[in-house]
Formats: structure tokens, sequence, C-alpha cells
């Protein structure tokens, strides 16, 4: 496919995307200001990228650090706000908290820790999410949802990223409605933890549901929705 009919296919799915999106929406009583959505761009070129910011999308998800850092590189003249979505290992938590404006893989005290050092160092303030495993799926990362709370506690002495809320990745099934309980408990969750005095402000995103299954999440109260394939189309 050549570039122009590339960008206006990339376009035309993220207005497809946004429609779908508007109509979840309403369906739950809810305005277009209560919902982020994220453009998944992992294995995507810097021209996919730089088509979709043509057609009005400014914040991007990637799953890998170094992947990310050569497209960050490569766009740097675009205001785009880069979110880190995959897991992020310790050691590269320096490089994350310096390049990313979010970072929705937080699963551990530690890990939160070297992301704020990082972070101050690098004079960023990144938005942190707490990721939390529902499932118990051993391919997953992720905090129990029994053992968020510390994480919690150690965010209210961060100095420069802001603990921000809650992100959880379901298991994978065709049916949209299939991970409807995993969105729910995550609602719950953060309700739960409202109720053990963690802060509103460290508690007001919820980031979750994807291309297949984002109407859902939206209706049990998303704020983050992770949009890659609905986009981009299917990876090769």
């Amino acid at each position: 496919m050549d570039e122009p009919s590339r960008h206006g296919t990339i376009a035309a799915s993220l207005s497809a995307v946004r429609q779908r999106l508007a109509r979840s929406l309403e369906r739950a009583g809810r305005s277009r200001a209560d919902v982020r959505l994220v453009a998944v761009s992992k294995t995507r070129p810097p021209e996919d990228i730089r088509a979709a910011v043509g057609a009005g999308q400014l914040d991007f998800g990637e799953n890998r650090v170094q992947e990310a850092l050569e497209k960050i590189g490569l766009t740097a003249d675009m205001p785009i706000s880069w979110h880190l979505v995959g897991h992020l290992q310790s050691n590269k938590a320096r490089k994350a908290a310096a390049a990313f404006a979010w970072i929705h893989s937080i699963d551990g005290v530690d890990l939160l820790r070297r992301v704020d050092e990082a972070a101050a160092d690098a004079g960023r303030s990144p938005v942190v999410l707490v990721q939390v495993d529902l499932a118990g799926e051993p391919t997953k990362h992720g905090v129990a949802a029994d053992a968020c709370l510390p994480i919690f506690e150690a965010g209210a002495a961060c100095r420069a990223a802001s603990v921000g809320g809650l992100m959880v990745l379901p298991p994978f099934t065709e049916d949209p409605e299939e991970a409807r309980p995993y969105f729910r408990r995550l609602r719950e969750l953060r309700d739960a933890l409202a109720g053990r005095g963690v802060p509103a402000a460290m508690l007001r995103e919820l980031s979750m549901g994807m291309s297949h299954d984002f109407e859902v999440a939206v209706e049990e109260g998303a704020t983050v929705v992770r949009v890659g394939t609905a986009i981009f189309g299917e990876r090769a």
C-alpha cells in the first residue's frame, strides 16, 4: 500500500474507533472528556504514527522501551504523549522514566521507587499506574489485588512520579462480555482502595480495554483505552 493510501486507511480507522468510543460513552451516560484514547503503535513504523498524528491522535502506547526510544527520537518534532503499556523491567526503569509521560505497568514498590528516582533525576513527572493481575495468568505481570495498597502508600512519598490509578490486562477472549467481570473488578478494587484511605487523586485512572473490548471497558468505567489493531490493522 502506498503512503497516501496508508495514511487514509489509518485516518478512517481512527474515525471508526472514535465513533465506537462515542457510542459506548453515550450508552454509559459519560462524556468524551472522560476517556483518553491511546493508539498502541508497537511494531508499527514511525510513518504510521505520523499518519495518526495527522488525523488528530496524540497519545501513543508502546510495549518495549528500546523500540519506543527509537520512535520517540524519530518523531521528536511532534507533540506526542508517550505511554509505556508493556511490562517494565527494573533495569529499564531509568530510561522509561525519562522518556514516557505515562507508565501503565508498575507492579511493585521497588519498581515504583526506581521510576520515581529516575524521573526526579531527569526532571520528568510521569503518571504511573499500578498493573493488577486479576486472573493469575502465569504469562502476565501485575500485582495481586490484595497486595496493591503498599504501592499506593509508597506513592505518597514519590518526589517526581505520580501514582494515578490502576491498569488491567484480562485474559484474551473473542467475546468482549467475558472481559466485563475483570473490568468491573478493577473498578471495585479502586473503590475498595478509596475506602481504605487512598486519596482520590491516586485513583482517578482506570486503564482497561483494547481493540475488541474497549466499549465494554468504557461501560464499566475505563478512563484510558489502549487500541492498536483497530487503528493500525493486524500486525504482520
